[in-house]
């Protein structure tokens, strides 16, 4: 299932890098982040470096990484760390939370694990798995639940095993 972030106050070094693991990223405008292994000798480990993969330049990456600059929620936007800037990160990553909730939750899994294999499947891998994912999704009970549900106005009442 989805995994959502809600940063506010210090998230530095490790921290950023638990943060950076989360499929989104709610960031408070006046949080602090750093990458700051560097000032202590070290190197970012955690997978720091394979989750910043495709959400920070490469430049910028190396740059955060000598300088250890520390910066604010509204950088981390600008810079590939945030999904989303917001005064009460909680309170929109709960929102946001619920609404996953009410999703087909077959159809929020596999649409997970596509955007995992996003970065490193070949396009070819990718059509595939779409294929394979919509194929097990199409007239199963929670897909019909879904197209009813919307049909007929109401929740939807999801079998989640």
């Amino acid at each position: 299932m989805p995994v959502i972030a809600a940063v506010h106050g210090a998230c530095l070094g490790g921290g950023l890098q638990l943060a950076s693991g989360a499929d989104i990223r709610i960031v408070a405008p006046d949080a602090k982040l750093s990458i700051l292994e560097l000032k202590w000798g070290l190197v970012p480990d955690m997978a720091g470096f394979a989750l910043w993969r495709g959400l920070v330049r490469n430049d910028v990456l190396r740059e955060l990484l000598f300088s250890h600059r520390i910066f604010s929620g509204e950088d981390a936007l600008d810079l590939g760390f945030a999904t989303l800037v917001d005064r009460d990160p909680l309170a929109r990553a709960t929102a946001m939370a619920h609404a996953i909730a009410e999703r087909n939750p077959d159809a929020v899994r596999a649409a997970k694990a596509l955007a995992n294999r996003a970065l490193d499947a070949t396009a070819a891998e990718l059509l595939l798995a779409e294929s394979r994912a919509q194929a097990q999704l199409m007239w199963s009970p929670n897909q019909v639940e879904a197209v009813a549900s919307q049909m007929e106005r109401r929740a939807a009442r999801y079998v989640d095993p």
